[in-house]
C-alpha cells in the first residue's frame, strides 16, 4: 500500500485530527507533530482564526455595566418625598429592590435608616440614633391592652384594613397589646424581663433598650380578642393565630419571629409579634418563602449582642 495519502482520505483525516486549540499552544503541537515525520505523515486543521478574536476577551471576562437604580428619577424623587413605596415600586418591585439590596447595587438604601419600612433592627444592629423617636405616631385602631397603643401611622392604617378583614373573614377578632415603646419604656421592660428571668432568659424573649423593633413604631404584638383579649402567650393556636400567619403579608406584615428562626434571629418563636414593611416587601418575602428579615436582605445572623 503506497504511503501517499489520497486527496480524499486526507480531507477525512483533517476532519477527524481537527482541534480548537489556542494558537501558541497549536505552534507547540505541530513541532512535536512535525518531529514524528519520518515515521508517518500528519495533517492537523487548525479552526479558522479571525483576527479580531485575538483582540477579545473571553466571554466571562466581558464586564457587562448594571444600572444603578438609584439613578433613575422616580426611585430618586420617590426617597426624596419620603414615599417608601412608590420608592420599591420604582425599582421594579419588592423583589427586585430585594435583590439589588442583596447585590449591593442599591448605594441608595440604608437599611440603617429607622425612618424606611425596611430597617433592619436586631441584636447587632441597634437603632441610629440609640433613643430614636418615630414620627408620625397613631392610636392603634382595635383593642389594646397596654397603654403602649400607638405605632407609626402608615402601620396603623394597615392594622386596622387587617383587622377589619380577620373580622370578615369569621376568624375572631383580633387586639393588641403592645405597640411603640419608647426608649425609656424598652429600658424597664427589659429591666422587668432580667429581674424575673436573668439576663440570659431576658435576652431570649425582650430586646435591650436600643435593640428593639418597638422602638421603630413599626412593630406591634397582637392578641385575640373573640371573647375578651388574652395575653400574647395565649395567641399561638388561635383562629386569629392562624389567619395571621396565613394572610398578614397581604397587608404589608410579616411574623418577624418565625419558627426554627431562633439561630438568625436571637429569639424565641413570637407569632404575636407583626413587623409592617409594607405590601411591595410583604409579596416579596411571602413568595420568596423567606422566614426572617436576616435572611431576606442577606445578612448575617444575630442570635447574640456583640458585646
Amino acid at each position: 500500500m503506497s504511503d501517499a495519502i489520497h486527496p480524499r482520505h486526507a480531507s477525512r483525516r483533517s476532519r477527524i485530527l481537527t482541534i480548537a486549540l489556542p494558537v501558541g499552544l497549536a505552534v507547540t503541537m505541530l513541532g512535536s507533530l512535525w518531529a514524528l515525520t519520518d515515521v508517518a505523515a500528519v495533517e492537523v486543521a487548525l479552526p479558522p482564526q479571525p483576527a479580531v478574536a485575538a483582540q477579545l476577551p473571553s466571554p466571562e471576562l466581558i464586564a457587562v455595566p448594571v444600572a444603578d437604580p438609584c439613578a433613575e428619577p422616580a426611585v430618586v424623587a420617590a426617597l426624596g418625598a419620603g414615599d417608601d413605596e412608590a420608592a420599591i415600586a420604582a425599582f421594579g418591585g419588592g423583589e427586585a429592590f430585594r435583590a439589588a439590596v442583596v447585590a449591593g447595587n442599591a448605594p441608595c438604601v440604608s437599611l440603617t435608616d429607622p425612618d424606611r419600612r425596611w430597617v433592619v433592627v436586631n441584636k447587632a444592629i441597634p437603632l441610629d440614633p440609640i433613643a430614636f423617636e418615630p414620627s408620625p405616631l397613631s392610636g392603634a385602631p382595635l383593642r389594646t391592652t397596654t397603654l403602649s397603643s400607638q405605632v407609626r401611622e402608615d402601620a396603623s392604617a394597615a392594622l386596622g384594613v387587617m383587622a377589619a378583614a380577620l373580622s370578615d373573614a369569621g376568624a375572631g377578632s383580633l387586639g393588641m397589646n403592645n405597640g411603640y415603646r419608647s426608649y425609656r419604656l424598652q429600658t424597664t421592660t427589659y429591666a422587668g424581663h432580667v429581674s424575673s428571668r436573668g439576663q440570659e432568659g431576658a435576652d431570649q424573649v425582650s430586646a435591650r433598650p436600643g435593640f428593639s423593633e418597638h422602638q421603630t413604631g413599626l412593630a406591634m404584638d397582637v392578641v385575640a380578642c373573640s371573647s375578651g383579649c388574652g395575653s400574647i402567650a395565649g395567641f399561638a393556636g388561635t383562629p386569629e393565630s392562624a389567619w395571621v400567619a396565613e394572610h398578614a403579608w397581604e397587608y404589608g406584615f410579616i411574623v418577624r419571629y418565625d419558627d426554627g428562626e431562633t439561630g438568625m434571629t436571637g429569639y424565641i418563636p413570637e407569632p404575636w409579634h407583626l413587623r409592617y414593611i409594607g405590601p411591595e416587601l410583604a409579596a416579596a418575602y411571602h413568595q420568596g418563602g423567606h422566614h426572617s428579615l436576616e435572611e431576606f436582605f442577606g445578612l448575617a445572623a444575630a442570635p447574640d449582642y456583640v458585646d
